[in-house]
């Protein structure tokens, strides 16, 4: 004997608006209370009054080539005499660039031997060649 009779058996529709404001709650919530980076790690360095950029010697640019080696006023040499020139001259903020096929591997190496002698490097992409 059945006290309560049986449902019918029809779907019963799920309602999407209430689960789609709990998501974005839950959105909103983990956006406000995380952080992405710590904030020691936001330090910017805007050190431009020394500088203008309308006076003043323009920065020495260097290209990368292909076999690794480092071009500066015309002539080509290996990375440790560029830096002894660069020292011997009193230079210690440079442009680096690469020609079009040179590896990422030899651009690193230089990036990285500059920036180990403290001298600062600012670096930029090739320009593509157009056929």
């Amino acid at each position: 004997m059945q006290l309560v009779e049986p449902r019918p058996s029809r779907p019963i529709p799920i309602r999407i608006t209430p689960l789609i404001d709990v998501v974005f709650i839950l959105l909103v919530f983990f956006m406000l209370t995380t952080r992405l980076l710590p904030v020691d790690y936001l330090e910017l360095a805007n050190n431009t009054s020394s500088r203008s950029p309308v006076t003043g010697e323009p920065l020495p640019e260097l290209t990368v080539t292909a076999d690794g080696k480092v071009q500066w006023q015309g002539q080509s040499m290996a990375l440790d005499q560029l830096v002894s020139k660069l020292r011997d001259a009193g230079i210690t903020e440079v442009n680096l660039a690469t020609t079009g096929d040179t590896p990422l591997g030899a651009f690193t190496r230089v990036l990285s031997g500059l920036t180990e002698q403290n001298i600062d490097t600012h670096w930029k992409r090739a320009k593509p060649q157009t056929p």
